[in-house]
């Protein structure tokens, strides 16, 4: 037996279609399992609330082992979890094939699954989760909605947070009245026949959140594709399912797998590639579906034909080189290098990507920004949602950019929080962005 393992770690599909997989006796035995290894480990101390509220409860009970912890004293470890992989990724010695066979994240997963299939799961989590009918709905009343979710706005949203659970401090997307999809119809395109880069077909997959959230950033990407030579089309099928992952229902993000996959083959089989806009979509396309539906054919197509956005640009400049025209930008970037790039395992590419822009002051952050996606929003999560981004906002303060970007622009808003938090003063930041949209402002978009 090795104390760790220096292999390239591997991922097992996810058992989802097992009725042992819902077993609550066998899913304890596996927890017990797990946490064990973990209490005498304990390397991921510092990486979220979950394994501090592990190591607690053990260091706590009677024994000071996990023998005297009860089961039921393992939900609150569970809820800590965001899902953000860098306990698998980055800390944990003993992930596959190391024999211990520990995938953390996913074990969460399997004790969310099992909420979800016993009725567990609060019923305004499972409706927030329905971005694409959330989508429309506000979309239709943009401006009454995002009133009401200012969080000047106290009393919609002291109703907010009675009604949803959503911390009435937290920082809330704001909603398009005409969705992406419906804008990029209209929208002339213009390819760059002399760029280098000049052939290439890319299918923009828009994800929930550009489409009804940020259109901002799906512009900002088809002018630099466009610019560099790329021939594009915006398709949206429908949400990749990561809302519906977070609350483990397994079977609906199976659903979207399959049905976004077999519309996205047809564009691979015409020569495209695909680009998704924020990482968390990126990363379920080309990781989580293969891991929840190994067998089907769509999803292995499109999972090796997809690529990031930041990611794309990237192969772009160092394969065919990118278009000249990129000017410096007025004042410092601070980047957030958001935990589903990172799990990617590709490589710094928005670092990569921002470094393009001639004289760029670039202050990179590698520490979580403690949004872990709809989680940091929560009622019972916001506080501790800042204490654990805390370390990414002081850099952020120290750093003094006129941009703070994330490739998940709801981290870099959360930041943005936590920055004010530290002495009460907002940031003199207009807003919190994408790469791709600084890269787009260097070309003069």
């Amino acid at each position: 037996m090795k104390e760790g393992s220096l292999d390239a770690p591997i991922r097992h599909a996810v058992q989802w279609q097992d009725e042992n997989f819902y077993s609550t006796d066998k899913l304890d035995e596996e927890l017990r399992r797990v946490f064990d290894v973990c209490h005498g480990c304990r390397r991921c101390f510092n990486l979220c609330d979950s394994f501090p509220k592990l190591f607690d409860l053990i260091d706590e009970s009677d024994s000071g082992e996990l023998d005297t912890v009860a089961s039921a004293d393992f939900e609150p470890i569970v809820d800590a979890c965001t899902l953000c992989d860098m306990c698998y990724l980055t800390k944990c010695p003993y992930v596959p094939p190391h024999e211990f066979n520990i995938d953390f994240p996913h074990l969460m997963l399997r004790y969310r699954a099992v909420q979800f299939r016993n009725g567990q799961t609060p019923f305004v989590n499972k409706e927030l989760t329905k971005t694409d009918r959330n989508g429309k709905a506000f979309g239709k009343i943009a401006s009454i909605v995002n009133w009401g979710s200012n969080v000047e706005n106290s009393i919609p949203r002291k109703l907010l947070e009675t009604t949803c659970n959503v911390h009435r401090d937290a920082s809330l997307p704001k909603f398009h009245k005409q969705a992406f999809l419906e804008t990029n119809k209209n929208r002339e395109k213009s390819v760059n026949s002399k760029a280098p880069g000049y052939g290439r077909k890319a299918v923009v997959y828009a994800t929930c959140f550009v489409n009804y959230n940020n259109p901002s950033i799906g512009t900002s990407a088809l002018n630099v594709l466009n610019t560099n030579g790329v021939e594009t089309e915006v398709v949206y099928p429908s949400c990749c399912g990561m809302p519906q992952l977070e609350q483990g229902n397994i079977a609906d993000v199976a659903r979207a797998a399959e049905k976004v996959a077999k519309e996205l083959r047809i564009w691979v089989d015409k020569g495209n590639d695909i680009i998704a806009l924020t990482p968390s979509c990126a990363l379920m396309l080309k990781f989580e579906w293969p891991l929840i539906l190994p067998d089907n054919e769509d999803v292995k197509v499109l999972s090796s034909a997809t690529y990031d956005i930041d990611e794309y640009i990237v192969e772009i400049a160092k394969k065919e080189g990118l278009v000249d025209g990129l000017k410096p930008l007025d004042g410092g970037i601070t980047l957030h290098h958001a935990c589903h790039s990172r799990a990617q395992n590709f490589g710094q590419k928005s670092v990569e990507m921002l470094k393009f822009i001639p004289d760029v002051d670039l202050t990179v952050i590698e520490r979580c920004s403690g949004h872990g996606g709809s989680w940091g929003m929560m009622k019972d999560n916001y506080e501790t949602a800042l204490k654990v981004g805390k370390p990414a906002a002081r850099q952020a303060k120290n750093a003094s950019s006129t941009y703070v970007a994330s490739g998940c622009p709801l981290a870099a808003e959360h930041i943005l929080q936590g920055m004010e938090a530290l002495d009460g003063n907002k940031p003199n930041v207009e807003k919190a962005t994408h790469p791709i949209e600084l890269l787009a402002k260097a070309y003069g978009f």
